[in-house]
């Protein structure tokens, strides 16, 4: 199926349906077309049941849902039933998805072919490494016991285990390796909508409220992919700042919907807040 008949590529991230508010914001999701599809850039939710609900519901509205992990869906939450960790974990959400129709990291890169196409879009799912430090940190250890003084310490190092690799940032280079070569042999010919939660360049972390917060927001790993995989847009979440930025003539797009704390403080969530990736949008 490609976005043949005037739809839109849709983009939305971290939703965190827990919260009465943000589950309502999804209830009144809605495409333009019957030929929209959605990207959902990670943090649904943590509870597998909730995100299986919400992209299950997303999946029937929507002709066409592009899914990458966030790290609260990869949480081994204490309030969650399934009690599965790290690769485990992920490997389940997969299968959800792919039972509900909706691509996923794994699955073969669907090619859009509407408006601005053609182009690849790209899901996926890279982690962080710890490698976004504080210029003066040269190692993880001096950059989190850095962290841990200031008191700015992600959940993730409770609830997001990286079984069976026997660190996170070793979880996100395998990840990274596997990926890279699965660009690597898209056609040269094509352009690319790159799909992460985590940022995947250092850029975006700057506006950071803690700057210790950076380390878990991606890798130096991915500093040049925009270049090197010919990206149209990047789409990405998880910093809970929604706007744009440009690098190298590349749009860098954050799609959070974020905490109602946090929208609401800024009274910054439109009455829509899906956001346009194609057609781009005319300033």
């Amino acid at each position: 199926m490609g976005g043949t008949h005037g739809g839109e590529l849709l983009a939305i991230s971290d939703l965190h349906v827990a919260y009465p508010e943000n589950r309502a914001i999804v209830e009144r999701l809605r495409p333009g077309s019957d030929d929209d599809w959605l990207i959902v850039a990670g943090d649904v939710g943590e509870v597998f049941s909730e995100i299986e609900e919400v992209l299950g519901l997303l999946s029937e509205r929507f002709a066409k849902v592009i899914w990458s992990p966030g790290n609260h869906e990869l949480w081994t939450h204490p309030k969650d039933p399934l009690e599965v960790r790290g690769v485990a974990r992920y490997d389940a959400l997969v299968e959800m998805c792919r039972a509900k129709g909706i691509v996923t990291p794994e699955d073969p890169y669907p090619l859009w072919e509407g408006i601005g196409g053609p182009l690849v879009i790209a899901p996926l799912f890279l982690l962080y490494d710890y490698t976004f430090r504080l210029d003066g940190l040269a190692t993880k250890e001096a950059a989190l016991a850095h962290a841990h003084e200031a008191g700015v310490v992600c959940t993730d190092e409770h609830f997001l285990h990286p079984d069976p690799y026997p660190t996170r940032d070793a979880w996100c280079r395998a990840r990274v390796a596997e990926t890279e070569a699965r660009l690597a042999a898209v056609d040269p010919e094509l352009r690319t909508v790159l799909i992460n939660h985590w940022p995947m360049t250092r850029l975006p972390t700057r506006v950071l409220r803690y700057p210790d917060f950076a380390l878990w927001c991606g890798t130096e790993l991915t500093a040049d992919w925009h270049v090197r995989f010919r990206a149209e847009t990047v789409v990405y979440g998880h910093l809970h700042i929604p706007r744009t930025t440009v690098e190298d003539g590349v749009k860098f797009q954050e799609v959070s919907v974020g905490y109602p704390r946090e929208w609401k403080a800024h009274g910054r969530l439109p009455e829509d807040p899906l956001r346009r990736i194609l057609p781009v949008p005319v300033p």
